[in-house]
């Protein structure tokens, strides 16, 4: 049986180790140890079903209906779903043709019109009533249809929407507690468990109501796809840290942030092309250099620790920027 290894999966797939973990988690495919050897590795089920995966996702089915679909193996429900993604997608094709018409009509009145006695209120199109019905009956905002793919690009890889929702904010200096897991099998589980330890045994959640959670890869991913994690909750800067938890001073700046659904990583790659094509903010390298000082932050932490969550519903990718020269 062939057996292979979570970063050539990676590669083939164009997809983070880290969404793989993910998926591994909410039970969408499972990986495999080999003999004396530390990293997981992937059957030709595996492969198989990552390959449905990664097609349906780029047909925006959701991973909920992903889920539904490989555990029931049902060819009528799978036909359903289809059917239902169709309609949306014939209903997109309908408001962009309304959306054409209507262009169309404002160009054929606005021609009519010399440049030298432009007005455009005089535009009958305005007071056209058909037009005010189509349009009122169009959305105004539809969603872009994806461009077809060759079948040979789609099982290479998925590509994601760009980045749009990107906000620029400053996160102040801070004292933090870090814990900290060196390369192994699931760092960001054994980093969590002495995080919700802490947070637990010094009653962060009444005596710093406001604490937040920061993440990042330390070290990042070495060959064999094994890497470390960090995690740094804020704390009053006179608290006392005991081992395994250091005690750190986090120095904020200026931070490009994305916000994304717990699972969502494969969006670092589209947010940095962002950041990438941006005219005003350029990257800023700085500590932690983890993860080149990329972090990511849970938000709503109060929420998700008072509650007794596995993990947090939401994140902020954020990168280092600075104001481009």
């Amino acid at each position: 049986m062939k057996l292979t290894t979570i970063s050539e999966v990676s590669k083939v797939f164009d997809v983070s180790t880290r969404t793989l973990r993910y998926y591994e988690e909410i039970g969408l495919i499972t990986s495999t140890r080999k003999m004396d050897y530390a990293y997981r590795v992937y059957d030709e089920e595996a492969m198989s079903r990552l390959q449905i995966i990664m097609m349906l996702r780029k047909l925006n089915i959701s991973l909920k209906d992903i889920q539904g679909v490989l555990h029931f193996n049902s060819p009528d429900q799978f036909i359903t779903l289809l059917q239902k993604k169709l309609l949306e997608v014939n209903r997109e094709i309908e408001s962009l043709g309304n959306l054409k018409e209507v262009i169309d009509l404002f160009l054929q009145h606005a021609s009519q019109y010399q440049l030298s006695d432009y007005d455009i209120k005089a535009l009958g199109v305005f007071n056209d009533e058909s037009i005010v019905e189509k349009l009122q009956s169009t959305s105004l905002k539809p969603k872009k249809l994806k461009e077809k793919k060759a079948m040979e690009e789609i099982k290479k890889n998925i590509e994601d929407p760009k980045v749009t929702n990107v906000r620029i904010i400053h996160i102040p200096a801070m004292t933090v507690a870090s814990s900290h897991c060196e390369p192994c099998k699931e760092p960001e589980q054994i980093a969590k468990g002495s995080l919700v330890e802490f947070i637990n045994s010094r009653d962060l959640l009444n005596k710093k109501s406001d604490f937040r959670i920061f993440g990042f890869n330390n070290p990042s991913e070495d060959e064999s796809g094994s890497h470390g994690y960090e995690f740094w909750v804020s704390i009053p800067e006179n608290m006392e840290v005991l081992d395994p938890m250091k005690k750190k001073v986090f120095e904020g700046g200026l931070y490009a942030a994305h916000s994304i659904k717990m699972g969502d990583f494969h969006e670092w790659k589209s947010f940095g092309e962002w950041l990438k094509s941006n005219e005003e903010y350029e990257y800023d390298q700085r500590e932690p250099l983890g993860m080149d000082g990329c972090l990511e932050e849970e938000l709503n932490a109060f929420t998700t620790y008072s509650q007794g969550l596995k993990d947090c519903s939401q994140l902020d990718l954020l990168i280092p920027v600075k104001k481009r020269v």
